[in-house]
């Protein structure tokens, strides 16, 4: 029924909850694993002295997410992929789940910018309302 699941992760105990779900599924079907996070745009940083270390920090931090995420998986006999991107959190999920062309997104109900969610609508409804595979929300 699946071959490609996303687990989108922040770094949040949510989507560590979410990834252990996802994992379960891609062993149960037999699927690749998708790990998939978004660090914030760096153009915002343009213009700044230390632009090249602010930006370096920013992938630093998300590649120590996903090594976090990696630890959590443990042994499985899935294919993991990472996938780093830059950009909001929604739109890069959805990017990879196109251009994989993914069964199944699952994530987190919350993540780390819950004030941001409130002012703007969270990640996870923006992925729902525009998905064109299911997604399915852990809490």
């Amino acid at each position: 029924m699946f071959k490609r699941i996303i687990a989108a992760i922040d770094g949040s105990e949510h989507s560590y909850r979410a990834l252990q779900y996802a994992k379960g599924l891609a062993e149960c079907f037999g699927a690749d694993l998708y790990l998939v996070h978004a660090f914030p745009q760096t153009s915002d940083l343009l213009g700044y002295d230390e632009y090249e270390k602010l930006v370096a920090r920013r992938e630093s931090a998300g590649q120590e997410i996903l090594q976090q995420a990696r630890q959590k998986l443990g042994d499985t006999g899935v294919a993991v992929h990472e996938e780093l991107l830059e950009g909001p959190e929604a739109e890069a999920i959805l990017a990879v789940a196109e251009t994989q062309q993914v069964d199944l997104i699952v994530m987190g109900t919350r993540g780390l910018s819950t004030l941001q969610g409130l002012l703007l609508g969270s990640v996870s409804h923006k992925v729902i309302r525009h998905a064109k595979c299911p997604v399915t929300l852990c809490r």
